[in-house]
C-alpha cells in the first residue's frame, strides 16, 4: 500500500475487523491510518477462512436487537381485496410460493398453481383450500418445457379463465465453484429461472394481449441479481436476466394493461431452498451478523408485500425491482461498515489519535 511507503510501521493494532497501523517518524508524532479496500478485504477473507470453526459460537436465530423489528405474519390487505380474481402461482406448492398463495387465497383469490410434483401440489392445494375456504387448483407444469407451459395454461383456462396475477416464483439453484459447473449444471439452473420465466410471461402475455385483458405480472428474483456473486453464478446471471425482462416489458406492454414488477428477498427460511444452499446450517448463522435488523425474513413478510404489488392498490407500480432483505445488501455494500465492531472505548482512542494527526 503506497501510503506505507518509506514508514516504519508498528504492529497493527486490532480494533473489530479494522486494523489500524500507528507509524512513528523523527518528530515522534503519533499518526493513524485506517487501512481500506486492502485492509477489508483481508478480513473478510480471514473471516470466510475460519468459518465453519468459528459458527459455534455465532448468534443464531436472531441477534437481541431483532426485537426492535418483530414480524407481522398476520394478513395486511382488507379482506376480499381478491375477490373474483384469478392469480397463477409457479412454484406455488411449497416454500415461498405456498405462502404467497395462502395469503392471495385468504384474500379471496381462485389460486391456480404449478410445479413439475402434482402430489406436492395437490397436497398444498388441498390444505389452502381448506384453510382459506377459497379453491387452489393443482395444474403440473414444466416450465423449461414452452409446450407443457401452454398446456398447463390451456388447463387453467378450462379451470379459472386467464388469470390476473401472474407471480413467477419456479426457482432452481444450488452452491458449487464455478469452475466445478458442468453444462448440464449451468443449463438446469438457467432454464428454470431465466427460461421458465420467459415462456410462462409470453404464453400469458400473448394471451391475454389477445384478450384485451389486464394483468399485474411479478417476479421473486434476489439480491444477488443486482451484484452478482461467485459460487451461485448460474442463479445470478438468471435472476439478473429476469429483471431485466421484466423491466423491458414494463416498458413495452403499459400499453396492453399489463403491469410488471421485482421483489428480490433476502435470506428467508425454507426448507427446499436451505437444504441446497446451506445444508450444514453455517450460512444461517453467519448471516444473521450481517443483517442490520438482526434476523431473518418470514415467509409471510414476503407474501403480503406480493399481495400488495399485485392488487389494486398498487396499479401505479411498474417496472419496479424491490429489495427486501433487511438491509443486508446495503450493508455488505459500504466499504466502511465493518466499523460497526469498534467499541465506544475504541472510538475514544481513535478520535485522539486522528486528533493529533497532522498532515497528510
Amino acid at each position: 500500500m503506497h501510503f506505507f511507503k518509506n514508514r516504519p510501521l508498528r504492529t497493527p493494532l486490532h480494533v473489530g475487523s479494522v486494523r489500524l497501523y500507528v507509524t512513528s517518524s523523527k518528530t515522534k508524532m503519533a499518526n493513524a491510518v485506517f487501512c481500506s479496500k486492502q485492509c477489508l478485504r483481508a478480513s473478510r477473507t480471514k473471516v470466510l477462512q475460519s468459518w465453519f470453526h468459528s459458527s459455534a459460537g455465532l448468534q443464531t436465530g436472531s441477534a437481541p436487537h431483532s426485537r426492535f423489528f418483530p414480524p407481522a405474519e398476520g394478513v395486511m390487505l382488507p379482506a376480499g381485496s381478491f375477490n373474483n380474481k384469478v392469480a397463477f402461482i409457479t412454484g406455488g406448492g411449497t416454500g415461498l410460493g405456498r405462502a404467497m398463495t395462502t395469503v392471495l387465497s385468504q384474500l379471496g383469490a381462485q389460486c391456480v398453481i404449478a410445479s413439475r410434483k402434482l402430489d406436492v401440489l395437490q397436497q398444498t392445494a388441498e390444505e389452502i383450500t381448506s384453510q382459506t375456504g377459497n379453491e387452489v387448483h393443482a395444474v403440473q407444469c414444466d416450465v423449461r418445457d414452452p409446450r407443457d407451459v401452454s398446456h398447463c395454461v390451456d388447463q387453467m383456462v378450462s379451470l379459472t379463465g386467464l388469470p390476473d396475477m401472474i407471480i413467477n416464483n419456479a426457482a432452481g439453484n444450488f452452491i458449487s465453484p464455478t469452475e466445478r459447473l458442468s453444462p448440464n449444471g449451468w443449463k438446469s439452473i438457467t432454464d428454470i429461472v431465466l427460461n421458465g420465466t420467459a415462456f410462462v410471461t409470453l404464453e400469458l402475455g400473448k394471451r391475454l394481449i389477445q384478450n384485451q385483458k389486464g394483468a399485474s405480472f411479478l417476479a421473486i428474483t434476489t439480491i444477488y441479481a443486482e451484484s452478482g456473486s461467485g459460487f451461485v453464478v448460474p442463479s445470478a446471471s438468471a435472476k439478473a436476466g429476469v429483471e431485466a425482462l421484466y423491466k423491458s416489458l414494463a416498458a413495452e406492454w403499459g400499453r396492453y394493461g399489463h403491469r410488471f414488477n421485482v421483489i428480490q428477498p433476502g435470506p428467508i427460511r425454507t426448507k427446499g431452498a436451505f437444504s441446497r444452499l446451506d445444508p450444514t446450517g453455517t450460512f444461517e448463522k453467519t448471516t444473521i451478523d450481517r443483517i442490520p435488523t438482526g434476523r431473518l425474513g418470514k415467509p409471510a413478510e414476503l407474501a403480503n408485500l406480493a399481495a400488495y404489488l399485485s392488487s389494486d392498490y398498487a396499479t401505479w407500480m411498474s417496472g419496479a425491482v424491490i429489495r427486501f432483505d433487511g438491509g443486508e445488501f446495503v450493508l455488505m455494500a459500504g466499504e466502511f461498515n465493518e466499523l460497526r465492531r469498534v467499541t465506544p472505548d475504541q472510538w475514544n482512542m481513535l478520535e485522539t489519535m486522528i486528533r493529533s494527526t497532522k498532515g497528510s
